[in-house]
């Protein structure tokens, strides 16, 4: 073999993503949150872009005829002083901001002239503040003040310890005794059942604040757990040999207890979804509007352009920077426009596809495929993954998911889709007679009758996937 050095043509053809084209990827596949916190960085970022604020047509004109004017002056003398374009100098803004308490920029938020006391008592404590708030008024030995400072900072959020006694008194730095002095302590406290290891022990330690020891509840809490947990009230009555009406008053006085004892001190806020696209219908057709609530309104700086565009005001240098500028937001320009057209495009596909769902409901989803989406619109399949990867789109049927649109067709059973099918499993369940409830063999009998033929395992997997438990623990004894 000899190894020499020679010359080759070779023609290829590869995709060389720039970082335009990175960018209309990357915005693509944003959802509208996320869009909205883009285009206000890429505001602060770029000197060309700005927001359009327009309250009224009136005063858009006036705004537009002010930045004529300001421009005019500018395109003669780059140079004109801020007291011009601002009407104040420098020196009036800082003396402003300091006179009216404002530390050269730092604002409040309009909170300077709440008192301290509201602003504190104007959100409710976690289960850690309203724990350690009893903890204070406890009369307890050190030792046992600071092992309950670390228990409860062992709690979860449900109110459940994650450590057992033994690693709480390394922890603390002390003997067993006084950490189960402190655990006892902690489960003593509001809410009920808080400094539980488990479900079991979290319903006795309610029964104890309810009287309720040495009876019953407490009988079948402690010797009969698994049963209650199998809803196997007979076997609880054989058990402990007593009716099986005694044993349903029982089972509901549990029913009534707590489970997640901290979850009323939750400080998870709510996560509000907002809808990419709504879908409404007017005179029997269907209309899309793309949501463009909160999506700042961008235009190009007259100020930047002219500047831009006098050649004997700014170096070469400085050209050269202002160009860069004014061709991305021209491109960013570009990708909206094109992301809004892509998703406008692939959301009246959909329609297209799902036009029985509008109209109807859940049960009449069809079984679609992004290709088929792609080959609709003549794009690929990953620019219509993008298109519809974390959006929603609001209509008449509720808030759904892009995703929820594209279902699996099942074997067999001709344009019927798996959505379809679990909506139908989960209406049947919802109506069935809950003393009676069906099991698996039952569901599949009634989707027969509905001309859909799936196997028992197949129901199983969907009533799992809508996490249904099975019918022995759905029955209802009262």
């Amino acid at each position: 073999m000899v190894l020499e050095n020679r010359l080759e043509i070779k023609l290829s053809q590869k995709l060389i993503l720039t970082p335009q084209l990175l960018q209309s990827i990357k915005l693509l596949q944003l959802p509208h949150l996320e869009l909205s916190q883009i285009l206000n960085q890429e505001i602060m970022e770029n000197p060309f872009l700005e927001e359009v604020i327009e309250e009224n047509i009136e005063e858009s004109i006036e705004e537009t005829k002010r930045e004529d004017e300001i421009n005019q002056d500018l395109s003669d003398d780059i140079n004109v002083p801020l007291e011009k374009l601002f009407g104040f100098t420098v020196d009036d803004y800082f003396e402003e901001k300091a006179s009216d308490g404002r530390d050269l920029g730092y604002f409040t938020d309009g909170m300077e002239d709440v008192p301290v006391f509201e602003r504190n008592t104007n959100r409710c404590p976690d289960l850690y503040e309203y724990l350690l708030w009893q903890l204070r008024f406890s009369r307890v030995t050190e030792q046992v003040y600071h092992t309950a400072e670390v228990i409860i900072g062992n709690l979860n959020e449900d109110g459940y310890i994650q450590a057992s006694i033994e690693e709480i008194a390394k922890v603390a730095d002390v003997d067993i005794d006084t950490a189960k002095r402190a655990l006892s302590l902690i489960q003593g406290f509001d809410p009920p059942g808080v400094g539980a290891k488990n479900l079991q022990e979290c319903l006795l330690l309610q029964l104890k604040l309810l009287n309720l020891d040495n009876t019953l509840v407490e009988k079948i809490l402690t010797d009969g757990f698994t049963e209650l947990n199998g809803k196997k009230y007979k076997q609880l009555a054989i058990k402990f040999k007593v009716g099986i009406e005694d044993i349903l008053s029982a089972v509901k006085i549990i029913e009534g207890l707590e489970p997640r004892p901290g979850r009323n001190y939750s400080r998870e806020d709510a996560i509000y979804i907002v809808p990419d696209v709504f879908i409404e219908e007017s005179e029997g057709e269907f209309v899309i509007i793309l949501n463009e609530e909160g999506i700042p309104k961008l235009r190009l700086s007259n100020y930047y352009r002219k500047l831009l565009s006098n050649k004997n005001t700014i170096s070469t240098e400085e050209r050269k920077f202002l160009k860069e500028k004014l061709d991305k937001a021209i491109w960013l320009f570009k990708s909206i426009e094109q992301r809004n057209k892509t998703i406008y495009r692939v959301t009246d596909s959909i329609l297209k596809f799902q036009e029985d769902f509008f109209r109807k409901g859940m049960k009449y989803l069809k079984p679609l495929a992004l290709r088929d989406v792609a080959m609709d619109l003549g794009m690929h399949e990953s620019t219509v993954s993008r298109a519809t990867s974390n959006k929603y789109m609001q209509c008449s049927q509720g808030l759904f998911n892009f995703k929820s649109f594209f279902s699996n067709r099942i074997p067999k059973n001709g344009d019927v889709s798996s959505t379809s099918v679990k909506e139908i499993i989960k209406e049947v369940i919802i109506n069935e007679n809950h003393h009676s409830p069906l099991n698996d063999k039952q569901l599949v009998e009634i989707l027969k009758v509905k001309n859909i033929n799936v196997a028992i395992r197949t129901v199983a997997k969907y009533r799992e996937e809508l996490k249904i438990p099975l019918h022995s623990r759905r029955k209802k004894w009262f």
